[in-house]
């Protein structure tokens, strides 16, 4: 092959390690982004699935005379 077909093959090279190395900060940016909202939706409904059955039987007791 010739020098300036070479040189395009150095230069696509490195433009697809640039794209690769972008698309990997990409996925690891969605990954966390996943993990953050699954830790805000999932922990508080967690809690809630706790607190509310203590909450109503204070609530009844209360209201039975207990």
């Amino acid at each position: 092959m010739d020098q300036e077909t070479l040189n395009k093959f150095e230069e696509l090279n490195k433009k697809l390690e640039q794209i690769y190395r972008s698309a990997e900060k990409t996925r690891k940016y969605f990954l966390w982004m996943l993990i953050i909202s699954l830790a805000i939706i999932v922990l508080p409904l967690i809690g809630l699935i706790i607190i509310i059955p203590q909450f109503i039987n204070i609530y009844t007791n209360a209201g039975l005379g207990l």
